[in-house]
């Protein structure tokens, strides 16, 4: 009688070489572990940052809507963030020549996550910086005011530097935010220059460096102006002379400066598509 072979572990059901599941990695499977370990590790530290982005933001956008809620003005504008891609920390960490590693990039590269606030008004720029430095979760590690006193470039912001707590499942970890605070007409220029040393490489034609100086001049002429439009309006005061105003002024540009702003932008500043309307 004759039936179904069902023996198991004959010659013949052995899987030939060809049938064996094979390492991809081989020798090198250790390699391809270390790194994945470390990708990990990497991931999560830069998980951290986009945690204490959210919760910068939650707190500015809790103070503007208190704003909106309980006041006839609000000084926020705009909120923007974002955090630096791998490629752009390891650029910084060499050119600033630091060891390649987490603890480093921790200890020396403090503007990982950025917060940006725009504002309409000089004034609220530091109405923004004092609601945030006073909240007694948050310190400060570094402040620079480039308003007061502005880079060479003609660059304006107030920078700070807040050490934010971030709750997460295991710990506890304090993680710095760099929140810059600056203008609408700060933000434009800031953004058309970064625009412009992108395309040429960092390598800036002199004479388009002058105009991009004298463009800074022109904006900070427009936010000392719209500050003293804001105080007449809001506290009912009297038009400033004109020569006060410039003697108060000394940043106030010079006659033929519309021209030479209007080269440096590519359009003047009345033009319909400016940002600036």
């Amino acid at each position: 009688m004759t039936g179904i072979d069902d023996t198991v572990g004959t010659d013949a059901d052995a899987p030939t070489g060809l049938d064996r599941a094979e390492d991809p990695f081989g020798s090198d499977r250790a390699l391809v572990e270390r790194l994945g370990a470390q990708q990990k590790q990497f991931n999560d530290f830069m998980l951290g940052y986009k945690f204490a982005i959210d919760e910068v933001v939650t707190k500015i956008h809790i103070l503007r809507e208190d704003f909106n809620n309980t006041h006839d003005y609000n000084p926020i504008e705009h909120v923007n963030s974002r955090l630096k891609t791998p490629e752009s920390i390891l650029r910084k960490v060499h050119r600033k020549q630091h060891p390649v590693d987490v603890d480093s990039i921790r200890a020396n590269i403090l503007d990982i996550a950025g917060v940006r606030v725009t504002c309409c008004f000089l004034s609220d720029i530091y109405t923004v910086r004092d609601l945030v430095v006073s909240q007694n979760d948050l310190d400060v590690i570094d402040e620079r005011d480039y308003i007061s006193n502005p880079k060479p470039n003609g660059y304006q912001s107030l920078h700070l530097i807040m050490e934010v707590p971030v709750y997460r499942a295991r710990e506890v970890s304090q993680v710095p935010v760099e929140i810059q605070i600056r203008t609408i007409a700060m933000d434009f220029w800031a953004s058309l220059e970064h625009k412009i040393y992108y395309k040429y490489g960092g390598e800036v034609p002199a004479g388009l460096v002058s105009d991009l100086s004298q463009a800074a001049a022109a904006a900070n002429s427009l936010d000392l102006k719209m500050e003293e439009l804001h105080r007449q309006v809001r506290g009912g005061a009297e038009p400033d002379d004109t020569a006060d105003a410039r003697d108060r002024h000394p940043l106030a540009p010079p006659a033929d400066l519309l021209a030479q702003y209007t080269r440096a932008v590519g359009r003047p500043p009345h033009s319909p598509e400016s940002p600036l309307r």
